[in-house]
């Protein structure tokens, strides 16, 4: 299972992993990429989602989610 309050873990999380946080199924988590719902970086051609904006979308950002 994915968690969003690894203190020393990963920055970012792949659409997956972030569909999986948000409780959506995969292909919503693309299409709200897709349409910005969701904010997300390319690199090297892989889609990543930052741990900050997760922890927005789901009410946490009270700055302890780096």
């Amino acid at each position: 299972m994915t968690t969003i309050d690894e203190p020393f873990g990963r920055l970012t999380y792949t659409v997956p992993e972030a569909a999986e946080l948000l409780g959506v199924s995969r292909a919503s988590a693309y299409n709200y990429v897709r349409s910005g719902e969701i904010p997300s970086l390319t690199l090297g051609g892989r889609i990543v989602i930052p741990r900050r904006a997760l922890a927005q979308l789901l009410g946490l950002d009270d700055g302890q989610a780096a």
